[in-house]
């Protein structure tokens, strides 16, 4: 779902807000928002994204966007989590700059500004927030370095906090990439393959949780995992799937044939030889290479369907320009 953005006007700062359950720290996030941007003279905007909350989290933003036009808000019928919050927000963004932040206080807006000018100042396209000293269990906090240092060599962006929800972008990005599933925890590797490449870092403050209790447990540890598969896929092979799986399924069926090919010349020799020869089929290695070359051709198989679904696709010829020069003269 995209919102329609107000066009009317071009403000500095959109601050997207992703809130689960959290009517007790809204109000409190919100004003000091305020007070930090406005004491940094930066125009400004708020959208909050209810992802379905049980509590009185809509009844909250209501209240606060009637007090403050600045406040905008949607409301999810349920929880779509963390991904689904940030698209449906950045579709609504209108600022130069936009931020994200959680909405349990625990990210602070004191950041805003240096994020703001580094964004717009350095020519940033993405400032990642590090937050070098936690305030989580020792369980939290040892499986995070584990995931960044993972997630660090196995994408090549040098960021230590992959999941820190405070991030800045400057709004073309948001704009340009769309974050599904569990993907936000890897929206620099999507800027990134979008042409996104000055990625930068801040160490942020981490404050202790005041209200509620955290929305996530260990199986994100797992699910960090898988994610960053699909998405390295996605990011690499989307448009040419055929390069995975064909070569693949070439590389195994060639393995297969050649353990194959193997088992029938040993055969021949003993023959040739007049010597008692076994059968191909005695030898288990017959059975392993067969098996290998019906995998591989089923992957060469699945690379061709999928080439053939992808030249379907409606956004296969989808590309992001930057800016053109006399496109339109006759």
């Amino acid at each position: 779902m995209r919102l329609k953005k107000n066009h009317s006007s071009k403000m500095d700062l959109s601050v997207v807000v992703p809130a689960y359950n959290e009517a007790e720290s809204l109000p409190e996030l919100a004003e000091w928002i305020d007070r930090v941007c406005t004491g940094s003279s930066i125009d400004y905007e708020i959208i909050i994204i209810d992802d379905g909350s049980s509590d009185k989290t809509w009844e909250v933003v209501k209240r606060l966007s009637d007090g403050n036009g600045r406040i905008r808000g949607v409301r999810f019928r349920r929880n779509y989590g963390k991904a689904a919050a940030l698209q449906t927000g950045f579709g609504a963004t209108s600022g130069e700059v936009v931020i994200t932040m959680d909405a349990d206080l625990q990210d602070s807006p004191d950041e805003i500004p240096e994020l703001v000018r580094m964004v717009r100042e350095e020519g940033f396209h993405i400032v990642s927030g590090w937050k070098k000293k936690r305030y989580d269990p020792f369980i939290k906090r040892t499986t995070s370095k584990l995931y960044n240092f993972t997630a660090r060599k196995f994408s090549g962006i040098k960021l230590h906090d992959f999941n820190c929800g405070l991030k800045a972008y400057d709004g073309e990005v948001v704009r340009s990439i769309e974050v599904y599933g569990e993907m936000h925890r890897y929206i620099p590797m999507l800027a990134r393959e979008a042409g996104f490449r000055n990625i930068g870092e801040k160490v942020v403050q981490h404050r202790a949780r005041k209200y509620g209790v955290t929305k996530y447990g260990l199986d994100r540890f797992l699910k960090g995992y898988l994610d960053m598969l699909t998405i390295s896929f996605i990011t690499r092979f989307s448009k040419s799937p055929m390069h995975f799986f064909g070569t693949l399924g070439t590389l195994m069926f060639l393995t297969g044939f050649i353990m194959a090919a193997y088992l029938g010349i040993r055969k021949l020799v003993f023959v040739w030889q007049n010597l008692r020869a076994p059968l191909v089929t005695d030898s288990p290695y017959f059975y392993i290479a067969l098996a290998v070359m019906i995998i591989g051709s089923f992957l060469f198989l699945t690379g061709f369907l999928a080439e053939l679904v992808n030249r379907r696709a409606p956004d296969r010829n989808r590309y992001l320009i930057k800016e053109t020069l006399n496109l339109n003269r006759q």
